[in-house]
């Protein structure tokens, strides 16, 4: 039987498997390769790590291929186990950065699985969540109560990625995010929603190629004046205008990631301090 992708990639944690993931899919972008995903969290005792063994033992023989193993687990018993038995290709990400660390500063690290309890209990973990909640509320223009709490609000026309840059900069950075859509009655006036006007220092504007916008909302509302070019390219022409009358700081969303986006919308956030 053949398979839609080339290779199978493990993500193995004694924890949720985030970090792996994140770093073995960046890793991964580096080749023009199809994939196959698949993690594996929580391995945190010697049984679990032979099961894991067992599923990438069984990927490499069904496939023929060498599956690649990306992991980050911290348990000597666990690592053991898939680096003897593992018929995968291992990446052990601690083995690659910590034991260097750990001579270089001349300190054992805590090896300790997951820290789910002290990041839990931190000020920092309840911080996130605060800004979480505040994202939430403040998702397209639900309210303007606390405006002067946000650490930036984004605007854009609808569509143009605000929500999911403003939950993720929550998430990642713990920042309070609101998010504003752009309006026909905005552009009618031809200035910013009167509410955001106090706070133009925390504006950062988002922008986006009309015809990727037209994709976009025709997958939520087909063949709809909202999701016509026409309308696109006007929505989008305003929004840029009134965001060069306004003064603020603004970029095209059309082929980053919200990684990418976060990752400006920080650089401008730091240039106004």
């Amino acid at each position: 039987m053949t398979t839609m992708h080339q290779r199978t990639i493990f993500f193995i944690s004694d924890g949720t498997g985030v970090t792996a993931e994140t770093f073995g899919r960046a890793i991964m972008k580096q080749f023009d390769i199809t994939t196959r995903a698949v993690r594996l969290p929580f391995v945190d005792t010697v049984d679990k790590a032979h099961q894991a063994v067992h599923q990438i033992n069984h990927t490499a023989e069904k496939e023929g291929k060498k599956p690649i193993v990306f992991t980050t687990l911290v348990e000597p018993e666990t690592v053991k186990v898939v680096h003897e038995h593992c018929k995968g290709l291992v990446m052990d990400m601690f083995a690659t950065f910590v034991q260097p660390l750990e001579d270089e500063l001349g300190a054992k690290s805590h090896h300790r699985i997951g820290r789910f309890t002290d990041i839990s209990e931190s000020k920092e973990y309840f911080d996130r969540m605060e800004a979480i909640n505040f994202s939430l509320a403040h998702d397209d223009g639900q309210t303007n109560h606390d405006l002067a709490g946000a650490d930036v609000i984004l605007v854009g026309v609808s569509r143009s990625g605000k929500t999911p840059t403003s939950l993720y900069l929550a998430m990642q950075f713990g920042l309070k995010v609101a998010n504003y859509p752009l309006i026909p009655e905005d552009f009618d006036r031809q200035q910013l929603p009167p509410a955001l006007i106090p706070f133009k220092k925390k504006i950062f504007g988002l922008t986006i190629a009309p015809d990727r916008l037209s994709q976009i909302r025709n997958e939520r509302r087909p063949d709809s004046r909202y999701a016509s070019l026409q309308n696109c390219r006007m929505e989008v022409a305003e929004a840029e205008s009134m965001m060069r009358r306004a003064g603020i700081q603004w970029l095209s969303t059309t082929h980053k990631s919200i990684e990418e986006i976060a990752a400006v919308v920080m650089q401008g956030l730091k240039q106004d301090e």
